[in-house]
């Protein structure tokens, strides 16, 4: 017989009390993280806009029960909803996510940290009303800021290292814990609690990758971190009743996290908590496309100018050869039918050929409009995906982060054009001084698919100013947005 499991009460996972102790006690110095987090709520506030024309997204949202208004709830942007900050969260994080255009981490698991602003903006406007409903302060947007960064953090920091997809669970279990843990010390929970509540997102059962790959690629994938962010507000408030929370939630032998999901192994870091992601954080801004085809996109746009120069057309190509990183090949390496839009916007030969026929790649090419055009297909077919050990290495290497593509293009008729090599998306660190000007531009026009110009103008006075926003009470900054 085996020995009986100790009915002592262990202490807390060495993995808890680090994130608790960072969301507690860390002081965020960076001006550049400050500075890359007002671009990061700028730009998934306009994905959240953009994603408002799609009926699809839209469906989702408002109160769990039609009709509801929140006095002192949470505000909506770009809508007319006002709810609990738990809905609010989730309808806040599903219109970031809807056209999978807002920042990307890649690292051994991937993700999109701005996904917790569903959690932290539902959370910080519902404080903030209710704080001037009591003439109390109320929250200010460097309280966002300063959420979005640990969020970011904890979130990229385990990414790094330790691979969800490869035990099969998605990556949104780490926005549930990260905004867990950042809405919880912003509701004012003492350690202990928000302990608690960060044990509790760990040992919810967690969300499985099914939706993200053939053959069951569907919607989901836009408001799964929607429903993580949302679940996060729910437990952090389950917290703060005094709810137990579970100490060797993740160590436990056999009834724990790493035994019963990460096949027994321990979590592994690469650094400690500071402000390093969103230092570093990727932008999407030319292309509504998974990261890791950003590059690929890219170099076909410049492709699709090569073939008008030498009057040649899609037609022509016999093959087209894609050398590209491991991560690419596993996530977006596609054949076969693309039944929906989240199937075309996570393969990367329907990502390359849109451009390479169109000249363009916009979230409205994922319809079935455009993808019914045969030339899509027909080009897919003769798209082929080789790894480059070299890209893998440089796209894990901290010092390079690389997410390199290359292209080539062989003709019927034997001759090729050079090859197009792309290393850093336009969203890059690297490539920041490029970026910002057309992620405040991406910004302009987000705006303007919601809001009359005075609107577009009193909004943009304030978020393209970083000491005017991050002085501004969170609920009069959600007012702009105000439908």
């Amino acid at each position: 017989m085996s020995a009986p499991i100790s009915n002592v009460r262990p202490k807390p996972d060495q993995v808890l009390v680090d994130i608790v102790e960072y969301v507690a006690k860390y002081k965020i110095k960076s001006v550049l993280a400050y500075d890359t987090a007002r671009n990061c709520l700028i730009d998934t506030l306009g994905c959240g806009l953009e994603a408002l024309e799609y009926p699809a997204c839209t469906k989702l949202l408002g109160p769990v029960v039609p009709g509801t208004v929140v006095p002192h709830g949470a505000k909506v942007p770009g809508t007319q909803h006002q709810l609990d900050p738990i809905q609010a969260a989730f309808n806040i994080g599903t219109m970031i996510r809807w056209l999978d255009f807002n920042d990307t981490w890649l690292a051994a698991e991937w993700g999109h940290p701005s996904d917790n602003l569903g959690g932290i903006l539902a959370t910080a406007d519902w404080l903030s009303r209710n704080a001037v409903a009591a003439g109390k302060k109320p929250l200010v947007m460097r309280d966002v800021l300063t959420a979005m960064i640990k969020a970011h953090e904890i979130q990229g920091c385990i990414a790094l290292e330790n691979s969800f997809n490869k035990v099969g669970l998605d990556h949104v279990v780490l926005v549930k814990v990260a905004s867990t843990a950042v809405v919880a010390e912003m509701m004012g929970l003492t350690k202990d609690e928000i302990l608690n509540a960060v044990s509790l997102a760990w040992v919810d059962g967690q969300s499985l990758r099914t939706y993200r790959h053939s053959p069951n690629t569907g919607s989901r994938k836009s408001w799964a971190a929607g429903d993580a962010t949302s679940r996060a507000v729910r437990l952090a408030l389950i917290a703060k009743t005094g709810e137990m929370g579970y100490p060797s939630v993740l160590s436990a032998k056999t009834w724990g996290f790493y035994d019963v999901l990460f096949k027994g192994r321990p979590f592994e870091f690469q650094r400690p908590y500071g402000s390093y992601v969103m230092e570093n954080v990727l932008f999407k801004i030319s292309f509504p496309a998974e990261f890791h085809s950003q590059t690929a996109v890219e170099a076909a746009m410049t492709l699709h100018a090569q073939l008008r120069k030498a009057g040649k057309t899609v037609d022509d190509i016999r093959k087209l050869s894609i050398r590209t990183h491991e991560a690419c090949i596993r996530i977006i390496d596609k054949k076969g039918p693309l039944d929906n839009p989240a199937d075309r916007d996570h393969c990367i030969q329907y990502m390359v050929a849109v451009p390479l026929i169109f000249g363009r790649l916009t979230a409205a090419d994922y319809e079935d409009n455009v993808a019914r055009d045969k030339r899509i297909d027909t080009l897919r077919d003769k798209i082929e995906c080789v790894e480059d050990k070299a890209f893998t290495r440089d796209y894990h290497d901290p010092e390079k982060r690389s997410i390199a593509n290359a292209l080539t293009i062989e003709f019927k008729d034997g001759k090729k054009l050079k090859e197009v090599v792309v290393e850093y998306p336009i969203g890059h660190k690297r490539r920041r001084k490029d970026g910002i000007p057309l992620l405040e531009a991406k910004f302009r026009v987000n705006l303007a698919r919601r809001f009359p110009k005075k609107q577009q103008d009193a909004i943009l006075d304030v978020s393209l100013d970083q000491k005017a926003l991050e002085a501004m009470p969170v609920h009069e900054y959600v007012d702009l947005y105000a439908i």
